[in-house]
């Protein structure tokens, strides 16, 4: 094991280091110290610094998974479903993938993606619901499918769920009142994007073969230098370089040279969620290896790279480590960046208005808002004036990336099959390179739990392209009066209904053929 290592390049922090030495702040968040963040923060600090010491007060829940797991592989039950979302899925998602093992992570309801996981081998499946109440509409409607496709399939449908939930939580009863296989309760005082080494990220993650003793022990051995108060501690410095960049607010995050797999993604929700509102945060950037912003000295980033290599010409900073230290790392540098940024990094008050929003819409289910126009397989709607005077999709395109600034970001939302339409991607770095500034691509509605809540309370500079799909079929959920495809509309439409709310640019294009779409966009893009 290693642990945990930040170097710096083209920047001096060495400053605002000193500054939160002097301040203790290191040792004050081991202390668990709530009046850090200011007044305003310390109520929910109070309830939010749980994860600090996780490598010790998650050790009694090794035995317990060793057992399940024990328990459901005699069964010849090795095919382990996670429904979660945001935190509760991308944690074990980077954990599992970087340990080889298989883990099914079901965090959309695009109902393709639905419908492929419902299509395994359900004699051989578990399926993990993940939620601190049990109210996430996503992960009810999972629930609730995979349920009815235990009972039509003559298995007992109960032995088949397992419950990872906080306690005392309406999740808690309804598991109990249920009869499911096993209920795992989470610390309640760690937040959704802070709880990968909770039940939450280590249920999943254990039940799939991943050694999670010793994701533990990486984290263990990490924490006692992550806490000192020490211009060496590693977090200071990254920290210091996510928040204390003058006149730079973007993090480009990217794995080269790093055999953590989807790390990236992982610490894009971890520093969205925690920095972006109140008007400023800093906005992660996950990119592919080789991205555009990464050889980009006109985006003026700040670059924060798990890589062999520095990338010259913007400030760099390289971590290195094992992935429980990585976790605890950034981690303790988000909480750090909090404190720079004078916010607090444990609330996210505005990823509730896009639920809300769709909520509205599941009730109402109004008629679909009419296409500006139509274009091939792709239907253009735009917020209010952004359209007008526009006939064609190149010319709606322009009209969006038209109102970017030097300072701004451009972000793509599919609410789409992350699988089936993966080559969409592609139009990331496609933007990238035609805009010459940081581009964003999250699937829908898993980045509603991650970068949705930055778009809505960070810095108000960027531009947003929503894509999304026709449904060739339809997954009904059980004692609903909505679909998985009726939700996910209502999920898209929520969303940039408050985007455009709040004065953010927003262009919706629609693929009326889903596999033509795309490849009309990429060729679009592409030009």
């Amino acid at each position: 094991m290693s642990a945990p290592k930040v170097s710096t390049q083209n920047g001096d922090w060495a400053e605002v280091v000193d500054k939160l030495v002097a301040e203790k702040i290191a040792s004050r968040i081991a202390a668990k110290d709530a009046t850090i963040w200011g007044p305003d923060a310390e109520h929910e600090a109070s309830i939010r610094l749980g994860w600090v010491d996780l490598h010790d007060t998650s050790r009694p829940l090794l035995a317990e998974i060793e057992a399940l797991q024990a328990d459901l592989r005699s069964e010849g039950l090795d095919r382990i479903v996670l429904s979660g979302m945001g935190g509760s899925s991308l944690a074990p998602e980077v954990i599992t993938r970087t340990a080889g093992v298989e883990l099914v992570v079901l965090d959309s309801t695009d109902p393709s993606v639905v419908a492929r996981a419902l299509a395994g081998d359900l004699s051989k499946t578990v399926i993990v619901v993940s939620s601190k109440s049990g109210g996430t509409v996503e992960t009810d409607s999972h629930r609730r499918t995979f349920v009815k496709a235990f009972e039509d399939a003559g298995i007992d449908a109960a032995s088949r769920v397992v419950v990872v939930t906080d306690p005392g939580s309406p999740f808690e009863k309804l598991s109990a009142d249920e009869g499911y296989r096993k209920t795992f309760l989470a610390d309640p005082n760690v937040g959704g994007r802070y709880s990968a080494l909770t039940a939450f990220g280590l249920v999943p993650s254990g039940l799939a073969g991943a050694d999670i003793a010793e994701l533990l022990d990486q984290a263990a051995e990490a924490a006692p230098e992550l806490q000192a108060d020490s211009t060496d501690n590693p977090a200071l410095w990254l920290g210091a370089v996510l928040a204390a960049s003058a006149g730079r607010d973007k993090a480009i995050i990217t794995a080269d040279g790093s055999d953590i797999v989807g790390f990236p993604d992982w610490a894009e929700q971890l520093i969205a969620e925690s920095t972006g509102k109140l008007g400023t945060g800093v906005l992660p950037v996950a990119v592919e290896v080789g991205a555009p912003e990464l050889h980009s000295e006109a985006a003026d980033l700040t670059n924060a790279l798990l890589a062999e290599k520095a990338t010259s010409g913007v400030p760099t900073a390289l971590t290195s480590g094992s992935l429980g230290g990585q976790m605890l790392l950034w981690e303790t540098a988000t909480a750090v960046a909090g404190y720079l940024l004078g916010i607090n990094p444990f609330d996210q008050p505005d990823v509730e208005s896009a639920k809300a929003a769709a909520r509205g819409l599941l009730d109402a289910q109004p008629k679909p808002e009419a296409a500006a126009f139509t274009e091939g397989a792709v239907e253009v709607r735009g917020s209010e004036g952004l359209l007008d005077g526009v006939v064609s999709l190149q010319g709606a395109v322009d009209a969006l990336l038209g109102k970017l600034d030097a300072k701004g970001y451009v972000a793509v939302m599919a609410y789409l099959d992350s699988e089936r339409d993966a080559d969409l991607f592609g139009v990331r770095p496609a933007l990238a390179t035609k805009t010459g500034r940081p581009v964003t691509f999250g699937w829908g509605p898993r980045f509603l739990h991650s970068t949705g809540q930055y778009h809505k309370g960070g810095h108000p500079e960027g531009v947003y392209l929503q894509i999304t799909g026709a449904h060739a079929t339809d997954v009904e959920i059980p004692d609903r009066p909505f679909s998985f495809g009726t939700l996910i509309t209502a999920q898209a439409a929520g969303d940039a209904g408050v985007l455009a709310e709040r004065g953010r640019p927003v262009l919706r294009l629609h693929l009326t053929d889903v596999s033509n779409g795309v490849q009309q966009l990429l060729a679009l893009f592409a030009n």
